[in-house]
């Protein structure tokens, strides 16, 4: 589901390649410094671009065909959206020993989103199921089906089955088989009746930005598409609890089957991070027995 990389499969991503890509494809360009971003996200390697760009590339092939899908639909989605989203300035082709397409997007100020950096996590859960809502309200026409280019988000819970019990019976002694069980079985027993609508694939706390304790603006759309929004729900076992969960539940107002396969979405991506079936970023890697325990308890 998430895929795998080989060193051989990985380019060297720096900012000298970075300056080559740009100085022979956007030469008006050339003379703006090249820095690496903080914290610049693990599909893609992100380096500023003076101070008002990013130049951002797939780390491995099976993050490529997410470029020129951004390119293609992030344009038509942010009209409709309460916050700002990622704005594609210009598409590179594959050069200097760099084999896939890349982009060069506008700069959005705001730092990545963190429970001390929220002012009040009951409004920023009402903030960010406003945007999903809104986002799931746009015409699906002709949006990506759910497929390797997501990594199946927004498909059937099936597609994970496998993985799931592998990961579960790896587990075993270590967590509650029978209750993770149960919470996998029920949901799989459901399934999203009707029309597709745009997700945005991958709602963590990296992707979601902050300025002055509220939520300002939505990135990193590689895994978007069009299907079950159950995929975008993760994040109310691994940010909010209680009051904020309740909030951010109510805003969005689907089907209790839609809230128990985001549940057990959730209990996918954690239970593999812990079993070790996946490569992680470091803030997966050592959260994953706190998700668990979370959503195990409901």
């Amino acid at each position: 589901m998430n895929g795998s990389e080989t060193d051989a499969e990985q380019p060297v991503i720096d900012d000298t390649l970075v300056r080559r890509l740009v100085s022979s494809q956007f030469p008006h360009w050339a003379d703006l410094p090249v820095r690496p971003v903080a914290h610049g996200g693990w599909d893609n390697r992100t380096f500023h671009l003076g101070e008002q760009m990013v130049v951002r590339l797939p780390s491995a092939v099976h993050y490529a065909a997410q470029v020129e899908k951004e390119q293609r639909w992030l344009p038509k989605l942010a009209p409709s959206l309460p916050l700002p989203i990622p704005t594609p300035l210009a598409l590179g082709e594959p050069a200097d020993g760099y084999p896939w397409s890349w982009s060069i997007y506008r700069w959005i100020d705001g730092d990545a989103a963190a429970p001390e950096r929220i002012a009040d996590l009951r409004d920023f859960a009402t903030q960010l199921a406003q945007f999903l809502f809104a986002l799931q309200r746009i015409a699906p026409t002709g949006g990506p089906a759910p497929g390797p280019h997501n990594f199946h988000r927004g498909g059937a819970l099936a597609t994970c089955d496998a993985e799931t019990r592998q990961a579960i019976a790896l587990l075993r002694g270590k967590i509650d088989v029978g209750a993770a069980t149960d919470v996998w079985e029920a949901a799989l027993a459901t399934s999203w009746r009707d029309s597709p609508v745009w997700i945005h694939g991958d709602v963590g706390l990296g992707n979601l930005l902050v300025r002055g304790g509220r939520l300002s603006a939505v990135i990193d759309f590689g895994n978007m598409g069009v299907g079950d929004p159950a995929c975008d729900l993760s994040i109310a076992w691994t940010l909010f609890g209680g009051a904020s969960r309740d909030a951010f539940r109510k805003a969005l107002a689907l089907d209790a089957d839609t809230w128990a396969r985001g549940r057990a979405w959730t209990l996918w991506k954690a239970l593999i991070v812990a079993a070790g079936l996946t490569n992680s970023n470091a803030a997966e890697a050592a959260n994953p027995w706190r998700v668990i325990d979370g959503v195990l308890e409901g």
